[in-house]
């Protein structure tokens, strides 16, 4: 197959081009600057923020106000993902599950931002990861308390919006708590990394109006059988009964001083991508970017879409590209099963569906993380084309016993399929293409 646009027989290598043009269009570096407010004139800008784009949304900063106005700061991010800064520091914390680095952060910014005054500017900086990087834990909830209920939340499989509801309230800075501290007007820059661009629900909302309630938060525990310590279930029951305050909720005055901006989006950042296919000359469909569920049965209902298109050329004509974004899950057994767990929710998904697709030619496959990291490893993802089945029997690691083990980094590993970016220090959540030729 040609076309015009110059593709001819590489579709690994335009599935990684459309990644990576997925990824520029979420870059802190290239695009903070057309979002940013005027210069302060007076008093202090301080800016502060968390996610795995918070060193590099602070370095963008930096470079835009160079010359203009003093600002300070912190920001904190995942371990391995710090820039040099001159103004603005960066501490780098545990990411999924938080830990006292993230915590001590955390505590510093709350007490800055609660020394402003109104005659300052707060500037947060909110991208993914940052609900585990920003962790300040309620009044009477040891951090050990934190981490096992964020590793509970992680085994059960609850969507990350509503582990975020949990988190929102065993905290003291997020669920818009932060704003709540601030008497300076606030602008915040938020990099979305989850299904429908919830502001109250990326990063747990630190500055955003928080709609849900501590009862929410109950019944999410007892919706996925979630066991968590004494500290946090006492907390919440104790919210419940009015006996703690509630997260600021829509409609509070304190909210006319919050300018919260959404600077980019996995929607996007798939249109980046739809935007290279076409170049080459393949027709991209966007089937959507709030795309959410188990991975392997995501996996499954795409690979039926793919068989009918190559079987009927319906209901879309080959050359085409289905691109999706959102963030599925991997429910893992209670203690994690054999052990050999290794990889993430793209791993997974597209093992899955090179399994549902049993080598059917024509069809290319890629699944990454923008923020370059899937899971447990130091992958973004994994590419899979008709081979993948082949070639991981003559390795050794037969694929229906890696997906079962959850252990789709070991077969993608094993046959040179993994993508590897380091981190992108960006985050819009997952980009997954199939390529159909």
């Amino acid at each position: 197959m040609s076309a015009a646009g110059g593709f001819t027989s590489d579709p690994r290598a335009l599935l990684l081009e459309t990644f990576q043009a997925a990824v520029a269009a979420a870059d802190p570096l290239k695009i903070v600057a057309g979002h940013l407010p005027p210069p302060q004139s007076g008093g202090r800008t301080l800016v502060v923020g968390a996610g795995k784009a918070a060193a590099s949304m602070a370095l963008a900063v930096e470079q835009a106000y160079a010359g203009k106005t003093q600002i300070e700061g912190l920001v904190v991010t995942r371990y391995a993902h710090g820039l040099p800064t001159r103004h603005v520091r960066v501490i780098e914390a545990g990411h999924p599950v938080p830990d006292e680095a993230g915590e001590q952060a955390a505590a510093e910014i709350l007490a800055r931002v609660s020394a402003l005054t109104p005659q300052d500017r707060l500037l947060v900086l909110v991208s993914g990861g940052g609900s585990s990087l920003l962790s300040l834990p309620a009044e009477g909830i040891p951090m050990a308390d934190l981490k096992a209920t964020t590793k509970e939340l992680l085994r059960c499989g609850a969507p990350i919006t509503e582990m975020n509801i949990v988190r929102k309230h065993i905290s003291r800075i997020q669920g818009g708590r932060l704003a709540q501290a601030s008497q300076a007007p606030v602008t915040t820059l938020i990099v979305s990394d989850v299904a429908g661009d919830d502001p109250s629900a990326i990063a747990s909302g630190p500055t955003v109006a928080d709609p849900s309630t501590f009862a929410d938060a109950l019944d999410i525990l007892r919706r996925y059988g979630a066991t968590v310590p004494e500290s946090v279930r006492s907390h919440l029951e104790r919210g419940a009964r009015g006996e703690v305050p509630e997260t600021p909720k829509p409609g509070d005055p304190l909210f006319g001083r919050v300018d919260n901006r959404m600077i980019a989006t996995a929607h996007g950042s798939l249109q980046a991508a739809a935007a290279r296919f076409r170049e080459r000359g393949i027709t991209p469909v966007i089937l959507g970017d709030t795309v959410t569920g188990e991975a392997q049965e995501v996996a499954r209902v795409y690979a039926a879409l793919v068989r009918e298109i190559r079987a009927y050329n319906a209901p879309f004509a080959a050359p085409v590209a289905l691109i999706s974004g959102g963030e599925c899950t991997v429910t893992l057994p209670a203690g994690g099963g054999s052990g050999k767990a290794r990889g993430g929710r793209c791993s997974e998904f597209l093992l899955s569906l090179a399994i549902e697709l049993a080598g059917t030619e024509g069809v290319h496959a890629i699944a990454a993380d923008t923020d370059g990291i899937d899971g447990s490893e130091d992958n973004a993802g994994a590419l899979a084309d008709p081979t993948t089945l082949a070639r991981a029997e003559a390795a050794g690691v037969p694929a229906r016993g890696q997906l079962d083990a959850h252990d789709a980094w070991g077969l993608f590993d094993a046959i040179g399929d993994l993508v590897v970016t380091g981190p992108t220090r960006t985050n819009v959540n997952d980009y997954r293409a199939i390529l159909i030729l």
